[in-house]
């Protein structure tokens, strides 16, 4: 968010919502189509773009083009933009050096990630709710003391948004660049991510789980950014940057764009204590998020390899993964940005492609669940068979078992 304001101006903001409302409904036909053709490995549910691409599409090759692309992106490029900002935040509040940052996080996720995936679930079903109750409380002290501001700040991010506003008219295309990278970064909504985690869950349908992904996008964005971005906004604590690299508005000396807006902003209001919790809250969102890459990176390993011995590639992809958590902490924000949008890219084109022509087994799955709900069955029950849904194996034999047990 502070990223989007600092290179898109505050009308970046309007173009992250924006995205939100149609990110939505790409959160939903991915995640159902994630779960749609999941399948069981070794006793754990996996699922994603590569998977519903060759079940659903027959696209064998594109979908090894796919897994390829996730692996190096999640493995390799994603993880520094997380640690990086962990960095930052560490050193702005407590004065920590990246380097000791960094060795931290790796030992960290050395102890985790080499624990096995059911460990990662352990450790983020304990800290995603503490981190995001945390910080969503401290964001709402933020914008409830300045309330009166909150007008103001609207009108200014409707304005920027479209070029009215006087000092932010000649930034209309950053606003909109900006705000559509950092919305789709900031909710996944069709990158392709999304669909690992939704095909690990276990619902008694698709469309459960896939309406759920599309409701995360609205939270995500729309309440946990928004608050991000009234907090900065808010307390004038944020420079942009033109497009000719000159600065356009500046709200704090010698801070360049990222954490540093909102732990600025935070300190302002809770003088002493705002921007170490922001490096803390920053440090939980952040760490789970890279748990998160692996988990992904590992699904799409598991996929390659299917019934072979992938001892030695998930050791490689581990190692890899430490590597990048640490490079990205003592490198740039600008490299480290740079290289993730460029995994998100590698990931979201392929995967578009693949919703666009695969988006009716999902649609069809919505159909299913609504038209059970209207008969009055509370928790709607999927069997692909009648809806002409082929190669949904593992939901076969679910709809079969439940037959059998009444």
């Amino acid at each position: 968010v502070a990223t989007a304001i600092g290179f898109g101006g505050p009308g970046a903001i309007f173009w992250m919502w924006m995205v939100a409302f149609l990110g939505a409904a790409t959160a939903y036909i991915e995640s159902a189509l994630g779960q749609i053709y999941k399948t069981e490995h070794h006793g754990l549910y996996r699922g994603g773009p590569a998977y519903y691409i060759e079940k659903g599409l027959g696209w064998r090759a594109y979908a090894i083009v796919f897994a390829v692309a996730t692996v190096f992106a999640c493995g390799v490029l994603l993880p520094g933009v997380q640690t990086n900002s962990i960095a930052a935040s560490m050193e702005n509040a407590f004065g920590v050096a990246p380097a000791v940052t960094g060795t931290i996080i790796v030992i960290l996720l050395g102890l985790i990630i080499f624990g096995g995936v059911r460990r990662i679930a352990q450790v983020t079903q304990v800290v995603v709710p503490f981190m995001a109750l945390g910080y969503v409380l401290a964001a709402a002290v933020v914008v409830a003391l300045n309330v009166d501001k909150v007008p103001e700040v609207v009108g200014l991010i409707l304005s920027s948004a479209f070029g009215l506003d006087a000092g932010f008219g000649a930034m209309i295309g950053l606003a909109i660049q900006w705000g559509v990278k950092r919305g789709v970064y900031s909710n996944e909504a069709g990158q392709g991510t999304g669909p690992h985690a939704a095909a690990a869950a276990e619902v008694p349908h698709p469309a459960a789980q896939g309406l759920v992904q599309a409701f995360s996008v609205y939270i995500d964005t729309l309440f946990v950014c928004s608050a991000t971005a009234f907090m900065v906004l808010i307390t004038g604590t944020y420079n942009v940057t033109g497009p000719d690299g000159a600065q356009v508005f500046t709200g704090l000396a010698n801070i360049s764009a990222g954490t540093g807006f909102t732990q600025a902003a935070m300190e302002q209001v809770l003088p002493g204590f705002g921007s170490m919790f922001v490096a803390v809250a920053l440090f939980f969102f952040a760490f789970t998020t890279v748990l998160a890459y692996y988990y992904i990176a590992e699904t799409n390993v598991a996929y390659l390899t299917r019934n072979l011995r992938s001892e030695a590639l998930i050791f490689v992809l581990r190692v890899a993964l430490i590597g990048s958590a640490l490079y990205g902490c003592v490198r740039t924000s600008d490299l480290a940005w740079g290289l993730g949008d460029i995994g998100v890219g590698l990931m979201a084109w392929l995967n578009i492609v693949a919703i666009l022509v695969l988006q009716k087994p999902a649609l069809l799955a919505l159909k299913d669940y609504e038209a059970q709900q209207a008969q009055g069955r509370l928790e709607p029950q999927f069997d692909p068979r009648p809806l002409g849904i082929e190669n949904a194996e593992l939901w076969v034999k679910i709809a079969d078992r439940r037959k059998r047990e009444g």
